[in-house]
C-alpha cells in the first residue's frame, strides 16, 4: 500500500526514525536511570520515589536473582498491581539477563497455573494480597522461587508499617496463605546490596517480555517481545508525542497519570518505559476502582499526560469530583485498548480542553501501531495514522491487498511486531505473512488521507474495557461444569465496557441455575472474562457440519443485553 498517510504527519514527526540508539532495553534502562538519577520517577501514596532509588533497588534485586541460580533467559513472572516494586522488579529481571512474564494479579488459580506452566517461569514476584492464589497452584507449577511484596515496602519505615497494618488488619485485603519458602521483597533487596551484579549480555534479538494474550485455541499464549521490539516502540511513541511535548514549558518534567495496569502492554510501554526514556514522573494509581481517591491524587499536583481506555475517561468525566482537579496542564489524552466513543470524546474535550487522541495496537505489536496526531484539536473517530517505521495493509482472506476503498483485514509490519508466540509455531504461522506482516483479525478501511478505521472484527474475540476475552476459553471452562452440555460465548454491546460477555448454555440436567454458573465462573475466570448475561436454551444454532454459529447468537442479542449497565471492568481489574 502506498504510504499516503505520511502527508498527514504533524510537523517535526519523521517518517523514519533511527532505532539503533540502544542495543537492548537494559541499555535504555541503564542510560535513563543514570541520566535522571536526581529526578522523581514515581509518586505513590504521597511519597516521591526517585530514579536513583529505582536504580539502586533494581541493581540489588538483579544481583540477588542471579545469586539464586537463575540463568540467562530464564523467565520470571511479575504478579503486581501499580506499586513501585513493579518497575524495580522489571529493571532487575532485565538487568539480570532474565525474561519478564507479566501476570494479571486478579487471575484465578486455573489461569495462573496455565501461565506459569506455559512460560516455564522459575520465579515470581507477587504482592501478598494475591499470594493465596499462588499458594493454591505452587505445587503444580515450575515456579519455585517466590518473592513476596507488601503494599508498604517502598513507603519508608513508619508509613510503610502503617500502610501494611491497614491493608492486612483493617481492610483485611490479604487472605490467608501458606508459602513457607517465600522470601520477602525487602529481605531480597537487603541481601542483594551485599552481592555483586554481573552485567547481563543481552542483545536486540534476545527475549525481553512474554506478554500473554488470548488464543484462537482457547488458551492464553505468550507474545514474544524482543528487546528491539520494545525499544523501537518506545522511540516511535516518543517521536509521535513531540508536537504535544513542545507545549510543556522548557525544563518542566513531564508528569503522566498511570492508571492503566502496568502488567498490560499499554501501561507497560506507554507509562513505565516511555516515562523512563523521557525522564518523566508517573503518578501510580494502585486502585483505579476508586475514582474519587484517584481524582484526589490528581488534585494534589499538575500533570500533562493521561493514557487511558474509554471506560476510564467516561468514569472520570462523570464523577462529581472531576472539577476539583486542575486540568489546564493536560497536553496529551491518549485513548487505546478499546474504541473511544464519540460521546465520551465530546464530553472529555468540553471538560478538559484536551482532545482524546485515539491509537491502536496489540500485545503482538508492543503495542502501538497507529495513532492520531497528538496536536489534533478534535476527535477523529479513526485509529489514526501508522507510526514512524510502520506499514499497514488491508488484506483479503488469501493475503492479497484489497482494492482501494474496500474493507480488509488490518495487517501490520514494523520493528515493533513480535517475534512470534512462545513455543507455538502453528499459532505464529496463522498470523504472520511471508513478507512479515502481522494479521490482526480486525477489519478496517483507510480513507484518502491515510487514516485507518476499524469496522468489524474477523475473530470472535470479545474486547472488554481493553482486555481480550476469547470465547473458546469461556466455553472450555463452562463446558467442564457439571450439568452443562454445551456452551457458546459471544460479545454483546455494553455502554461502559464497550463489550461484555454473554453465554448461551444447554443444560444436561435441569438442576443448573444462573447462580451456579456465576459461582463456577467466579472460581475459574478473572472478573472481566465472567459472563454478564447468561441464557439457557434447548439447543444452539449450528452449521450443517455441526459448528456453533456464534454470529447468529450475536445478531440475536436481546434488549436486556444492550441495556446492560455494568460497573467499570478496568477499575475492577486494573
Amino acid at each position: 500500500m502506498e504510504k499516503i498517510w505520511l502527508k498527514q504527519y504533524p510537523q517535526g514527526v519523521p517518517a523514519e526514525i533511527p532505532l539503533d540508539a540502544y542495543p537492548s532495553l537494559v541499555a535504555l534502562i541503564d542510560d535513563s536511570l543514570q541520566k535522571y538519577r536526581d529526578k522523581t520517577a514515581y509518586r505513590f501514596m504521597g511519597r516521591a520515589i526517585g530514579f536513583g532509588e529505582i536504580d539502586d533497588g533494581s541493581r540489588a534485586l538483579a544481583a540477588w536473582l542471579q545469586g539464586q541460580g537463575l540463568a540467562r533467559g530464564d523467565r520470571v513472572a511479575i504478579m503486581l498491581p501499580n506499586v513501585p516494586q513493579y518497575p524495580v522488579a522489571v529493571a532487575a529481571i532485565l538487568r539480570a539477563g532474565l525474561v519478564v512474564v507479566n501476570v494479571n494479579p486478579l487471575y484465578t488459580p486455573r489461569e495462573l497455573e496455565h501461565q506459569l506452566k506455559d512460560s516455564g517461569a522459575k520465579a515470581i514476584v507477587v504482592l501478598e494480597n494475591f499470594a493465596a492464589t499462588l499458594a493454591q497452584v505452587i505445587d503444580q507449577v515450575p515456579t519455585k522461587l517466590v518473592l513476596l511484596a507488601a503494599m508498604g515496602d517502598m513507603l519508608g519505615l513508619v508509613k510503610g508499617a502503617l500502610v501494611n497494618h491497614v491493608v492486612r488488619r483493617v481492610k483485611k485485603l490479604v487472605p490467608e496463605f501458606r508459602l513457607p519458602a517465600a522470601v520477602r521483597f525487602k529481605d531480597a533487596l537487603s541481601a542483594g546490596r551485599r552481592m555483586s551484579l554481573a552485567a547481563a549480555k543481552v542483545g536486540p534479538d534476545d527475549i525481553a517480555v512474554l506478554q500473554y494474550t488470548g488464543g484462537t485455541t482457547g488458551v492464553s499464549k505468550g507474545a514474544v517481545l524482543l528487546h528491539r521490539n520494545l525499544v523501537a516502540n518506545i522511540l516511535q511513541a516518543e517521536a509521535w508525542y513531540q508536537p504535544a511535548l513542545k507545549k510543556i514549558p522548557p525544563g518542566e518534567q513531564i508528569v503522566t497519570v498511570c492508571a492503566l495496569p502496568l502488567y498490560h502492554i499499554f501501561g507497560f510501554n506507554s507509562n513505565m518505559m516511555l516515562g523512563l526514556r523521557m525522564g518523566g514522573c508517573n503518578i501510580l494509581i494502585a486502585n483505579p476502582r476508586d475514582i474519587g481517591a484517584m481524582l484526589k491524587d490528581l488534585a494534589a499536583q499538575p500533570f500533562h499526560s493521561l493514557p487511558a481506555v474509554n471506560t476510564l475517561f467516561t468514569a472520570l468525566a462523570n464523577h462529581p469530583d472531576f472539577d476539583k482537579v486542575d486540568w489546564q496542564h493536560l497536553k496529551i489524552s491518549v485513548g487505546g485498548g478499546m474504541a473511544v466513543t464519540q460521546g465520551t470524546a465530546r464530553l472529555w474535550l468540553e471538560k478538559t480542553g484536551c482532545a482524546i487522541c485515539e491509537g491502536y495496537g496489540l500485545s503482538e505489536t508492543s503495542p502501538s501501531a497507529t495513532c492520531n496526531p497528538v496536536d489534533a484539536t478534535a476527535f477523529s473517530g479513526t485509529i489514526g495514522l501508522p507510526m514512524p517505521n510502520t506499514e499497514l495493509a488491508l488484506l483479503d482472506d488469501d493475503g492479497n491487498e484489497v482494492p482501494a476503498g474496500q474493507p480488509g483485514e488490518i495487517a501490520i509490519r514494523g520493528p515493533q511486531v513480535m517475534a512470534g508466540y512462545w513455543q507455538r509455531p502453528d499459532e505464529t504461522a496463522k498470523v504472520m505473512t511471508a513478507n512479515g506482516y502481522f494479521r490482526t483479525g480486525d477489519i478496517g478501511t483507510v480513507d484518502e488521507l491515510g487514516y485507518f478505521k476499524i469496522v468489524d472484527r474477523k475473530k470472535d474475540m470479545i474486547l472488554v474495557s481493553g482486555f481480550n476475552v476469547y470465547p473458546n476459553e469461556i466455553e472450555d471452562v463452562l463446558s467442564q461444569m457439571p450439568g452443562i452440555l454445551e456452551c457458546a460465548a459471544v460479545g454483546i454491546p455494553d455502554e461502559k465496557a464497550g463489550e461484555a460477555v454473554k453465554v448461551v448454555l444447554v443444560k444436561k440436567s435441569e438442576g443448573v441455575t444462573e447462580a451456579d454458573v456465576r459461582a463456577w465462573s467466579e472460581a475459574n475466570l478473572t472478573g472481566y472474562k465472567r459472563p454478564k448475561l447468561i441464557e439457557f436454551r434447548s439447543e444452539l444454532p449450528k452449521s450443517a457440519v455441526g459448528k456453533i454459529l456464534r454470529r447468529e447468537l450475536r445478531d440475536n442479542v436481546s434488549d436486556r443485553a444492550s441495556a446492560l449497565n455494568t460497573t467499570n471492568p478496568l477499575a475492577r481489574h486494573g
